[in-house]
């Protein structure tokens, strides 16, 4: 009896998935909870694992292909008795996601329907492109998001045509998937959707950096910032609809340097931490990043972020506003520099502290006005 398993439902807000490996062929023998396949989500890579006993007849989504949740994955051959349709796993990652029954089998499209991700049709309504016009450049010629982005960016319908053809570009190549793929979508929709504005002002960290100990700066910061988020609530807010929402909870996520990328786990309620519990979380939370162990609750939620350059970071960037949030503070290199003090020129340990922000929600003046702040609880040192 032939076996149909749809993608399950892999978490909050999670509506498709990545298909960035599969640990089963067809024809092969297979048990129950033996691994089957890998998906990645904007939240972690999920391993799912086969829900019955019986033989592989057929992979319906390739490596790289996106797949939405209760959509078809593969089918298997069983001894009769198991049910011919699931849409349920066991599904493990980091941080044990729990499976759900999938959504209800979307209906067969029409004949001359257009193939296209769930991606690429949320894009296209969002964007205004009809997707007939775009030629598709995924498995089986399916349009991607990408496809629909180039098409509007004013690629007409064909997203290579700007390009020169694939055969004469020479240089050894790798698919753009996984988290790569994924920084890279949600990066290019807050460049397109969020009109930044960034303020940047000098921050003198000589007292804190005699004062902090074993702390890492981290902690430090996101204190600040939790200072200045509760007096300038517009930093913590976020756009539904028509309406600005100023947030309850002061959830900071941090970027942290992972194997494949940029993460921002989150540290909840943060003003009500202490610096010693911010600085054992942020520890917990890095560690988890760098051994992809990260719980992917640890990863939702963020209303504001915060992110440290350190050493290798560069004189100054201007970060992106994370999608969802109004604003992301970026504190970049500190080191030694020549500093007026006092009518006297002095040896001092300076960095660059920016704020960008979301125009949409607030201002350049409220955002001078809060970075000031922050960089005022940041030059006192530990208190």
């Amino acid at each position: 009896m032939a076996y149909e398993f749809k993608l399950p439902d892999l978490g909050e807000g999670v509506r498709e998935g990545e298909v960035v490996a599969w640990l089963v062929e067809p024809g092969q023998q297979v048990a129950e909870d033996d691994p089957m396949v890998e998906v990645e989500t904007d939240k972690a890579t999920v391993e799912i694992s086969c829900p019955v006993d019986g033989t592989v007849a057929e992979l319906h989504a390739a490596v790289g292909e996106m797949a939405a949740v209760g959509g078809l994955l593969i089918t298997i051959e069983t001894a009769d008795g198991a049910p011919s349709v699931a849409g349920s796993g066991t599904s493990s990652a980091a941080g044990a996601i729990p499976s759900a029954p999938a959504a209800p089998t979307p209906a067969a499209a029409p004949a001359g329907a257009v193939k296209a991700t769930p991606g690429a049709r949320r894009a296209a309504k969002q964007l205004g492109v009809e997707l007939a016009a775009v030629s598709g450049t995924g498995p089986g010629g399916a349009v991607t998001e990408r496809d629909v982005r180039a098409a509007a960016e004013g690629g007409g319908d064909d997203p290579a045509a700007a390009s020169p053809p694939a055969s004469e570009l020479e240089g050894r190549r790798e698919p753009l998937r996984g988290m790569r793929r994924r920084i890279g979508d949600r990066l290019t929709r807050s460049h397109q959707e969020v009109p930044k504005v960034t303020v940047v002002e000098e921050c003198d960290f000589t007292d804190l950096a005699a004062q902090r100990g074993q702390l890492s700066y981290v902690p430090f910061v996101v204190r600040a910032a939790a200072i200045g988020l509760r007096e300038f609530p517009d930093f913590n807010a976020t756009i539904d609809g028509e309406d600005i929402v100023y947030l309850t909870h002061l959830n900071v996520g941090f970027a942290a340097q992972g194997p494949k990328g940029l993460v921002v786990p989150v540290l909840r309620d943060a003003d009500h931490s202490s610096l010693e519990e911010l600085d054992a979380a942020v520890t917990r939370l890095a560690e988890g990043v760098r051994e992809e162990t990260v719980a992917p609750e640890d990863l939702r939620g963020g209303t504001f972020t915060v992110t440290l350059a350190g050493r290798l970071g560069g004189f100054f960037a201007t970060p992106l506003v994370n999608l969802g949030e109004s604003a992301i503070l970026g504190v970049h290199r500190i080191s030694e520099r020549p500093v007026v003090r006092d009518g006297e020129i002095a040896i001092r340990k300076i960095g660059l502290v920016s704020c960008s922000f979301d125009h949409r929600i607030t201002d350049g003046t409220r955002a001078s006005m809060f970075l000031l702040r922050v960089i005022e609880e940041l030059e006192r040192g530990r208190p």
